[in-house]
């Protein structure tokens, strides 16, 4: 997808407040309703600007979804029972239009990943139970699409009635858990709202929702994968809301297809692309190679850990022991690949510590670059002080279960950086 153009005359955009970087204008571009801009506004700004503003349909985002709630000349159903919109629609005499797409967008979410993921009907939610992380603005949306299917909603907050302190006592009945706080977003990840012992206790549980978009996985999602939940972040919905928003903005049908070609495209787009397996395996230079083909930052975390710490990873092993190396090695992992479109080749004995799995699977597709054992006992092992100290024989042995098991995709080495490159680029088809 390729970025609209952005001004302050385009038709359709995006208000709020502080908006820096976002995904709407490349999600507006497919489904056509462009050109689309970022409007950024003070709130004494925002009454003129939707008033006069040269716009045909807006989307609204915080903190500013009340204020064009009542602003509107006209409001929808949804938009009249929680007195917030996300999208506003100038109609052709002029009259304002509001709805709330945030609401639509997660029930499309929520009936695909029941019938897709958990394998259930939508009513298998009608006359149960919901546990609504958070009270803020994304959970009024979410508690509208879930009390439309029939479902008991429980919110659970910090303060009141309902909190987390109480959550596994009064609602292990419970079967559906959907976190709507931002704990969990970049870069503040992989955290999570509530604990995996917590939603161990929760033992009806049929899935687990998040409407955190970024990363691509979420720590609660990555603890429901870990328990063998069904579970799924906010991707679906924030491009959902976007497609029935801009059904709208233009005044037509669109093929709902498109959500899951969106989808698709972003994941592709801003998955990073990790390559573990054995010192002497060719991860630097394939990585670059890769890097260079697709068009993305390349960033080798051996070099990275000597700009963040002031020693190669060498020279800390040697001189404050492996153990000690390990540590920042996951401090340097964790701030890398946090981010988002990035090829990174990771060091031999990343995955002697299991705390890193999660930070790299969060948002990357986990590649092992697999070269035979006797090509790696014929290459050198240069500055390395555990393939001196081990043997590359000794190390295969402790870690290819490791690679394997972590690796989203096993590819056996070409015999060239520039054919693993390639390989890789057909098979991640970017």
């Amino acid at each position: 997808m390729t970025m609209p153009a952005s001004t302050d005359n385009s038709p359709f955009g995006l208000l709020g407040r502080t908006l820096g970087h976002s995904w709407s204008p490349r999600i507006h571009a497919t489904f056509g309703s462009t050109p689309y801009a970022l409007f950024e506004r003070e709130p004494e700004e925002v009454a003129d600007f939707v008033a006069h503003g040269n716009w045909q349909g807006i989307n609204v985002t915080i903190p500013y979804k009340r204020v064009a709630a009542e602003l509107a000349d006209e409001t929808s159903e949804r938009v009249a029972r929680l007195g917030v919109s996300n999208t506003l629609v100038r109609r052709a005499d002029g009259k304002i239009f509001a709805d709330n797409t945030d609401v639509l967008g997660f029930a499309w979410m929520l009936e695909r990943f029941l019938r897709e993921k958990a394998q259930l009907p939508t009513d298998v939610l009608r006359g149960r139970k919901a546990l609504v992380l958070g009270s803020g603005g994304a959970c009024q949306a979410v508690r509208a699409a879930l009390e439309d299917v029939g479902c008991h909603v429980v919110v659970i907050s910090r303060t009141g009635d309902e909190t987390y302190a109480t959550l596994t006592d009064r609602h292990a009945d419970a079967v559906l858990l959907v976190n709507t706080t931002p704990v969990g977003m970049y870069p503040h990840c992989p955290a999570s709202p509530i604990s995996e012992e917590a939603i161990a206790g929760l033992t009806k549980l049929v899935g687990v929702l998040d409407v955190v978009y970024n990363p691509e996985r979420t720590g609660l999602c990555m603890a429901a994968e870990r328990m063998g939940l069904p579970c799924e972040s906010g991707l679906a919905m924030l491009v959902s809301q976007a497609f029935f928003a801009s059904q709208l903005f233009q005044g037509r049908d669109l093929d709902e297809s498109l959500v899951q070609q969106v989808e698709n495209d972003i994941r592709r787009q801003t998955r990073n692309i990790i390559l573990i397996g054995m010192p002497g395996g060719g991860k630097t230079t394939a990585g670059r190679r890769l890097a260079r083909l697709i068009g993305r930052p390349f960033v080798d975390l051996d070099d990275s850990f000597t700009v963040d710490h002031g020693l190669s990873p060498a020279e800390c092993i040697r001189t404050q022991g492996e153990q000690a190396f390990r540590k920042l090695e996951t401090q340097t992992a964790q701030i890398a690949a946090s981010r988002s479109s990035l090829v990174i080749a990771c060091g031999g004995g990343i995955v002697t510590q299991p705390r890193n799995y999660p930070i790299l699977h969060q948002n990357g597709t986990i590649v092992m670059l697999d070269r035979p054992l006797d090509e790696l006992m014929k290459s050198e092992t240069g500055d390395r002080p555990l393939s001196q100290s081990k043997g590359v024989k000794r190390l295969a042995e402790e870690r290819m279960p490791l690679y394997r098991s972590w690796a989203d995709i096993v590819l056996p080495c070409t015999g060239s950086a520039a054919g693993d490159a390639q390989a890789l680029q057909e098979l991640l088809q970017l």
